[in-house]
């Protein structure tokens, strides 16, 4: 059985990259609310529990609390930033509302040796960490100690080594703490004893068994959107139960280029999975002819997929389950305590479910990865690497890249705009270093001269951003040779474009998803 690690989550942004620096060191780990911890230490049985930060402050009214039983149940705890705090003020410490806050870059020194620690500091050295707190720890629980001090919180890290509880004020699940995945590591493995064998091949193993286990002879249906999430899916699920399942693929014509004969190729070709596919690019483009709103644009296009998926699945007979690519941010979003802006952000996600009377039990072999361990799924089953690699893409398509109305024509336009700009990243060999490139076609025209003509056309935004996580991200700087080769292109080869901007902005963390 594989070491599991429970992570008890408190509200913060970041949360998830606890979860993610964790399985990185190979061991499985699952998030919970903090109103739902108590079921989940008793349905997982952990060999350790990770208490995470949060936007409370442990001095307000009935502040969130981790369940008295993770203290008492003889397991390691590590509490991060709000999670060292209460879990210092439920075992009888102070925290108190600190007269310097802490945000962003902080030095801390060690002060004392820590399995916590080691192999990474020893006492008296100093280094880097990512602070973000307005509350410290003013005095400790009885068995605590220092390990680490910052300028502005005299328990930077703290540790009760007979009781192997440990607090960090800082985060060390972000890249902004150097050796944060260290911390972590030695948290899971030398001090809770996890083994780190945790593989994608032993997961495609497992999960395999499970899918066979729950489908028995029933057949399956699966929605094909062209992204890599639901074709992972439904690999897998092909792998587990043959041609009980049946793939369909539901084409609304807001695609990028060659995106749809992609699909149909590997699908047909490769694995000769049942495939059916419904050409529906007519009925999208009416349905979204005069519509400029993107969270209009975004139900119109959810509800008429639905509404598709429905009528195919109904012409295929007798149907006993729906297969889906749900990830496992999205398993986690949609029971937070907090409520958020998760609903505006993962608006493109959520389309408003089936309609009652298909009753489906739904196969989601998926919900309990990250974007990246489902690309490393995509390898261990052999989907090509440059469909794996493929850069995110949103469920509503060119659609919501093309603000205002959607026309066949712009479509044409922002699609042959986007592919030239693809295909000159490749070329330049800065595909991988970009976690995601697109083209917008901007609801603007300019007068322009071409020769010896004046021209009146849209503007064509080019955007690329970097991000190690998803999380955040920062524009990616490209030399003005490349954005100048690239603007070139666009102009002398797409007919409708004469003038391309870049796009240099920033994604802060918890902002609504690049798209």
């Amino acid at each position: 059985m594989t070491d599991t690690v429970l992570i008890i989550d408190f509200g913060s942004q970041v949360t998830q990259l606890i979860a993610r620096r964790v399985r990185e060191s190979g061991v499985y780990c699952e998030i919970a609310p903090f109103q739902s911890a108590d079921e989940a230490l008793a349905r997982l049985s952990p060999r350790a529990v990770i208490l995470s930060g949060g936007p409370s402050s442990v001095t307000d009214i009935a502040p969130p609390r981790a369940p008295d039983a993770v203290f008492a149940a003889g397991l390691p705890v590590l509490g991060i930033c709000y999670g060292e705090q209460t879990m210092v003020a439920q075992l009888g410490g102070r925290v108190a509302e600190a007269e310097a806050r802490e945000f962003g870059r902080a030095e801390i020194e060690v002060v004392a040796e820590s399995p916590l620690f080691e192999g990474i500091w020893t006492v008296g050295d100093r280094d880097q960490v990512w602070m973000s707190h307005g509350d410290r720890v003013e005095s400790l629980p009885e068995g605590f100690h220092a390990i680490a001090v910052s300028e502005g919180a005299p328990f930077a890290a703290i540790a009760d080594e007979a009781r192997r509880f440990y607090g960090l004020q800082f985060h060390p699940e972000v890249v902004h703490t150097p050796r944060g995945a260290d911390i972590l590591r030695n948290f899971t493995h030398r001090i809770a004893g996890c083994r780190g064998d945790w593989t994608m091949a032993r997961f495609r193993e497992a999960e395999i068994e499970k899918i066979r286990k729950q489908v028995g002879k029933g057949r399956v249906v699966c929605g094909l959107s062209g992204g890599v999430d639901s074709a992972v899916a439904a690999v897998l699920i092909h792998e587990a139960i043959g041609d009980q399942l049946t793939c369909v693929f539901v084409d609304h014509g807001l695609l990028r280029q060659g995106e749809a004969e992609e699909v149909l190729e590997m699908f047909r070709g490769h694995y000769n999975i049942p495939l059916v596919h419904a050409d529906e690019a007519d009925r999208f483009l009416a349905a979204l002819e005069g519509v400029a709103d993107p969270e209009e644009k975004r139900k119109i296009i959810g509800g008429l997929f639905i509404e598709v998926f429905d009528e195919v699945a109904h012409r295929l007979g007798h149907i006993d389950f729906l297969a889906q690519g749900t990830l496992y941010p999205d398993v986690i979003e949609s029971v937070s305590f907090t409520g958020g802006p998760s609903v505006t952000i993962k608006s493109h996600h959520n389309v408003g479910g089936l309609p009652e009377r298909m009753k489906l039990e739904l196969v989601e072999p998926l919900r309990e990865l990250f974007k990246d361990e489902v690309r490393a799924l995509g390898r261990e089953l052999g989907l090509p690497e440059h469909f794996i690699r493929r850069h995110p893409f949103p469920g509503p398509g060119l659609a919501i890249r093309l603000p205002g109305g959607v026309t066949r024509e712009k479509l044409a336009i922002l699609r042959k705009a986007d592919a030239i700009y693809l295909e000159e990243i490749r070329k330049a060999g800065l595909y991988d270093a970009i976690w995601q490139a697109f083209a917008v076609l901007l609801p603007v025209q300019t007068v322009g001269v071409m020769g010896d003509a004046r021209t009146y056309e849209y503007v064509c935004a080019l955007r690329a951003v970097t991000s190690t996580d998803g999380m955040t991200a920062d524009y990616y700087d490209f030399s003005h040779d490349f954005l100048g080769r690239t603007a070139t292109r666009i102009i002398n080869e797409v007919r409708g474009i004469n003038r391309v901007v870049y796009d240099i902005t920033s994604k802060p963390p918890g902002t609504i998803e690049w798209e």
